[in-house]
C-alpha cells in the first residue's frame, strides 16, 4: 500500500548552525515564506533565507543563507517561535516569558508591556475573531492559574482580552475562532470561550507520553489518542474522519493534505486522511520537531533542519496507477479536489478515470472499466484504436499524449491469447452500442459506426443487420471491403441500399441466390429480393430483375407486382396493363396477378375480369382433356371459376358461354352464365333436367335473387316451380321436388298463383306445410299492418295532445285587477299575457317590447336591410 508522497530534503546543515561547536542543538523552528528561524539551546535565534531550486533531474532542493543570528540574553533557550509577518515580529517563548522580537534585526522590542510572564504554552489563532487588522490573536496557557488568556499582539505590546477558566492546567492547546482544544493532564477538552460551553473528548495520560493538539482546518483538530491513534475531532466534539494508526511514541504531527505526517524516535510515517492507510515510512534519527508552515512540512533533529517536500499530486497518482492501484489513485484524486482549481481538477479527474478504465480493461474487469470510461468521458476512439484497421482511413484521430495506457493493440494487451482478445472485442461491441445510443459519439459518429460494423462482421454478430437497417453513419469505402473479406454479402447489399446504390445491392444478392457467392445469413434471400423489388422505387431495376425472379419461381416472383404498395406517385406506380402484357409468357404468374387485380384490389375493368375468367376456363378445359389430371385438381380449378362467375358482373358472359358451350361436364358453369344473362329458365332447365340436382337448383334461385326485391325473388322461384311441373319434359313433372320446394320456401311464393299452377289431383295433406306457411305469412302481414296503423294513430293522438298542452288556460281580467307594468286597472278585455300567465295592457306590452335590447337589435337589422 506504500506510495512515495514526500522526499526528505536538507534545508540547514549542522555546520551552518553550530559551526565547530559540538553541543549546539535545535530547540524550536519557525518558517515564514522563505525565512527560517531556528532557536538553539545556547540561547540564539538564527535567521536563514531558504531558496528552492530544481535540479537537472527535476528534484527540488534548498539552499540556505544565514542572514543573522542573535542571542536573547536570557537564562534558558527559546522553546517556541511564532512569526507575525504582518507586524514584522517574532513571538518568542523563553523561560516562561513571551516577548516580541523584530523579524529583521532579531532585536527585542524595547517598550513597556512587551512581555507576558508565567506562560507554559501558547498558540496563534489562525481564525481570529477580533476585527482589528493590524494585530495577531493568540491563546496563552498560564503556569500559575487554571486559565487560558486570550490576547492580541501588536507591534509593541500584548493586550489581554479575556481570561478563560479551565478545569485543569493545560499541557498543550490549539485555538480556532472561539474554540479552544485543550490537552489537560488526564483528558482532552474542547471549550467555546464565547459561549462557555465545553465538551470532553476522551481520556489521555500526559505523564506517559506527550499530548499532541494540532489545528488542521476550520474548527477541526488532530489529537494523539491512547493506543497509538491519531484522532480527528471537530468543534462539536465529533470525529468525522476515521482515526489513523500511528506509533505509540509519536513526538509530533503535521498535516499536508491529504496526508498526516507523524514523527517518532526513529521514523517519519505518512498516513492518508482519505483511507487511513500507511503510505510511506522514512527513517529519521534524532528527530524531535515536526511542524507544518503554510503547507510546508519542516523537520528538525538536534543538529539540522530538513523539509519534507511533497511530490506533485499527479506524480503520486501516476505512481499508483503504474502499480495498478486504481482505487487508491481515484481516492487520492477525489480527496485532493479542494486543493485544486475547479477547471484543472475536472481535466485531471477525467484523465485519471480514463487511465483507470484502461488498467481495468487490461485486467478484463469490463464492468468497472466501462463505468470509468463513462465517468471520464473517454473519447471512444482511444478504445477503438486498440483494434487495428477498425478506424476508417479517413479518420483524423490520434491517440492522446501523454498516452492513457501502455498497450499497442489488443494482442499486446492479451499477450497473444486469442480468447482474451475475443472477450475484449465483445466488450468493445457492447460499449460502442451504448455510446452510439447516447450523445457522446456526436462529432465522430462515422468512426464509431464503421468500427462497430467491422466488429459485427468479424464476429458474425446479429447486430450487424440491426445496424444496417437503422440510421447509421458507416463509411461505404471502408466498410465494403471488410464485409467482402468476411463474406457478409447480404449485409453489404444492405449497406449499398442505405447509400442509395440499389443496383449494386441487387446485383450482389442475385449472385448469392444463384450460388456464385456464398453467404448463409438468410436462407430466404430469394424471397427477400422479391420483397425488396416490390417496394423498389427504381422501376428500371424492377423490370430488369423481374424476369430473373419469375424464372426462379413464378409463384414467389409475381409478388414483385402483387405486393407492391399502391402509390399516388405516377413514377412509382406500375401500370396493370403493362404488367399483364409482360406476364404473358409466365402463365401461372399471370393468373396470380389477375387474381390480385380482380379479387384483392377489386379493379372494376371488364378486360381484367374477362381475362381472368378465360384463363380459369382454359385451365379447367385443359384439365378435362388431360388424362393425368386428378379429381382434386379439377375440383379446385372449377371452384375458382364458379366463384368468379358468380361474384363478378364485369366479364363478357357470351364469350365465356361460347367457350364452355360444348363441354357437358361444365353444366353448372353454363347455368351460372345463363343466370348472368337473366335466362333463368335455361339455367334451371340445365340444373333440373340435365344435372338433375334439385339442391343446386334451389341454391341457384337464392343466388340469382339475392340482389332483388321480394317480388323478383318470388318470380325466380315460380320459374323453378314451373320447371318442376312441366309435363312436356322427358320423365314428366317432378312432383316430389316441387312439393319440397314449396314446403321449404313457402314465404317467397304468392299462394294464389301457386294454387293455380298445382294439379287438382294433389291432396291437401301433401301441401300442408306450404299452406300453413302461406296462411301464417298472410296473417303475419295483416297483423303487422294493423300494428303499424295503430302505432300511427297513437303517434297522431300524442301529437294532438302535445299541441293542446301548449295552449294556455283562461285568463281572468277584471276592473279590480291591475296591470303588472303600469299598475292601472283594466278598462277593456283586451290584454297580453307575459310568460307565467300575468296579464298586462296591450299598449304596456308594446312599450316594453320597444325598449327591450332584442327589439332594438331587430329594428337595427331591419333598418340595415332596408338601407
Amino acid at each position: 500500500m506504500s506510495v512515495k508522497a514526500f522526499e526528505l530534503v536538507s534545508a540547514v546543515e549542522r555546520e551552518q548552525l553550530a559551526g565547530e561547536k559540538t553541543r549546539i542543538g535545535v530547540e524550536c523552528i519557525e518558517c515564514c515564506g522563505q525565512h527560517l528561524y531556528v532557536g538553539t539551546n545556547d540561547g540564539f535565534i538564527h535567521h536563514f533565507l531558504l531558496e528552492e531550486r530544481t535540479t537537472a533531474k527535476g528534484q527540488l532542493s534548498f539552499s540556505s543563507q544565514k542572514l543573522l543570528h542573535k542571542q536573547l540574553g536570557l537564562k534558558k533557550p527559546p522553546s517556541e517561535l511564532k512569526a507575525a509577518s504582518a507586524l514584522e515580529r517574532l513571538i518568542v517563548l523563553c523561560d516562561g516569558v513571551i516577548l516580541l522580537v523584530d523579524m529583521v534585526t532579531l532585536e527585542p522590542v524595547a517598550s513597556g508591556g512587551t512581555k507576558l510572564k508565567g506562560v507554559t504554552v501558547f498558540c496563534v489563532n489562525e481564525n481570529p475573531v477580533t476585527a482589528e487588522p493590524f494585530c495577531v490573536e493568540m491563546a496563552v496557557a498560564s503556569a500559575r492559574r487554571r486559565a487560558v488568556h486570550i490576547c492580541t499582539v501588536h507591534e509593541d505590546r500584548f493586550q489581554i482580552l479575556k481570561e478563560v477558566a479551565t478545569p485543569d492546567q493545560p499541557c498543550d492547546l490549539s485555538v480556532d475562532g472561539y474554540f479552544l482544544c485543550l490537552a489537560l493532564p488526564t483528558r482532552y477538552v474542547i471549550l467555546n470561550y464565547g459561549s462557555g460551553a465545553s465538551q470532553d473528548l476522551f481520556p489521555y495520560d500526559s505523564e506517559e507520553r506527550k499530548p499532541i493538539v494540532k489545528r488542521i482546518g476550520r474548527e477541526e483538530f488532530l489529537l494523539a489518542a491512547p493506543g497509538g491513534l491519531g484522532m480527528f475531532a471537530n468543534a462539536e466534539g465529533i470525529s468525522q474522519r476515521a482515526p489513523v494508526k500511528w506509533s505509540e511514541n509519536v513526538i509530533g504531527a503535521a498535516v499536508c493534505f491529504p496526508y498526516v505526517v507523524a514523527l517518532d524516535e526513529g521514523f517519519v510515517t505518512v498516513h492518508s486522511m482519505l483511507d487511513q492507510q500507511l503510505k510511506q515510512t522514512l527513517s529519521f534519527r534524532e528527530g524531535h520537531i515536526l511542524q507544518d508552515f503554510e503547507g510546508k512540512v519542516v523537520l528538525a533533529s538536534t543538529k539540522a533542519v530538513y523539509v519534507l517536500v511533497p511530490l506533485p499530486l499527479e506524480r503520486q497518482i501516476q505512481d499508483l496507477l503504474a502499480g495498478h492501484r486504481v482505487e487508491e489513485a481515484l481516492t487520492l484524486t477525489e480527496g485532493a479536489q479542494r486543493n485544486i482549481p475547479k477547471d484543472k481538477f475536472q481535466i485531471l479527474h477525467k484523465r485519471i478515470l480514463q487511465q483507470a478504465g484502461f488498467i481495468q480493461f487490461g485486467q478484463l474487469q469490463f464492468s468497472e472499466a466501462k463505468e470509468h470510461f463513462r465517468k471520464g468521458q473517454l473519447d471512444v476512439r482511444e478504445l477503438i484504436s486498440l483494434c487495428p484497421l477498425l478506424l476508417p482511413a479517413s479518420s483524423s484521430f490520434t491517440r492522446c499524449h501523454p498516452p492513457l495506457h501502455e498497450f499497442a493493440d489488443l494482442n499486446h494487451l492479451a499477450h497473444g491469447d486469442q480468447e482474451k482478445v475475443q472477450r475484449c472485442k465483445l466488450f468493445l461491441i457492447s460499449y460502442l452500442r451504448e455510446v452510439r445510443a447516447s450523445e457522446s459519439a456526436n462529432g465522430f459518429r462515422q468512426d464509431v459506426d464503421t468500427a462497430l460494423l467491422k466488429l459485427y462482421a468479424e464476429a458474425g454478430h446479429e447486430g450487424l443487420l440491426e445496424l444496417l437497417v437503422s440510421d447509421n453513419s458507416c463509411l461505404l469505402a471502408d466498410s465494403a471491403p471488410w464485409l467482402e473479406k468476411h463474406h457478409r454479402y447480404f449485409a453489404l447489399g444492405l449497406l449499398y441500399h442505405y447509400n442509395g446504390q440499389d443496383a449494386a445491392a441487387l446485383q450482389l444478392w442475385v449472385r448469392v441466390v444463384n450460388g456464385d457467392l456464398q453467404d448463409s445469413t438468410r436462407a430466404d434471400l430469394f424471397e427477400y429480393v422479391v420483397d425488396f423489388l416490390s417496394s423498389c422505387k427504381n422501376l428500371d431495376l424492377v423490370w430488369k430483375y423481374a424476369d430473373w425472379a419469375l424464372q426462379k419461381d413464378q409463384k414467389l416472383g409475381v409478388r414483385i407486382f402483387t405486393k407492391r404498395p399502391v402509390s399516388k406517385e405516377q413514377t412509382r406506380q406500375l401500370n396493370p396493363d403493362e404488367v399483364i402484357t409482360y406476364l404473358q409468357k409466365h402463365n401461372q404468374a399471370l393468373v396470380l396477378y389477375l387474381e390480385h387485380v380482380v379479387l384483392e384490389r377489386r379493379l372494376q375493368k371488364e378486360k381484367y375480369h374477362t381475362h381472368l375468367a378465360v384463363l380459369y376456363a382454359d385451365r379447367v378445359l385443359a384439365l378435362i382433356s388431360r388424362t393425368s389430371a386428378t379429381e382434386e385438381q379439377l375440383s379446385s380449378a372449377r371452384q375458382k371459376l364458379q366463384r368468379l362467375l358468380r361474384k363478378s358482373n364485369l366479364y363478357r358472359v357470351q364469350l365465356l358461354l361460347g367457350k364452355l358451350q360444348d363441354s357437358e361436364l361444365l353444366l353448372m358453369e353454363r347455368a351460372t352464365l345463363h343466370g348472368k344473362l337473366e335466362e333463368h329458365d335455361k339455367a334451371l332447365h340445365i340444373l333440373v333436367h340435365q344435372l338433375k340436382n334439385s339442391a343446386a337448383a334451389q341454391e341457384y334461385c337464392k343466388w340469382a335473387s339475392e340482389a332483388h326485391d321480394h317480388k323478383k325473388r318470388g318470380e325466380i322461384f315460380h320459374q323453378l316451380l314451373r320447371v318442376y311441373l312441366d309435363p312436356d319434359v322427358p320423365g314428366g313433372p317432378r312432383t316430389v321436388e316441387a312439393v319440397d320446394l314449396l314446403n321449404r320456401h313457402s314465404e317467397v311464393f304468392d299462394a294464389p298463383k301457386v294454387l293455380e299452377l298445382l294439379p287438382e289431383a294433389w291432396s291437401l295433406p301433401l301441401l300442408r306445410p306450404f299452406l300453413c306457411g302461406a296462411v301464417r305469412a298472410s296473417m303475419h302481414a295483416r297483423h303487422t299492418s294493423q300494428i303499424a296503423l295503430g302505432l300511427a294513430r297513437a303517434e297522431n293522438l300524442q301529437l294532438h295532445h302535445d299541441r293542446l298542452k301548449c295552449r294556455g288556460g283562461p285568463i281572468v281580467v277584471s276592473e279590480k285587477k291591475g296591470c303588472h307594468l303600469c299598475h292601472n286597472t283594466f278598462s277593456e278585455p283586451d290584454c297580453v299575457c307575459l310568460p307565467g300567465g300575468t296579464p298586462v295592457h296591450t299598449h304596456c306590452a308594446t312599450q316594453k317590447l320597444k325598449g327591450s335590447p332584442t327589439k332594438r337589435q331587430v329594428d337595427h337589422a331591419h333598418t340595415s336591410n332596408h338601407t
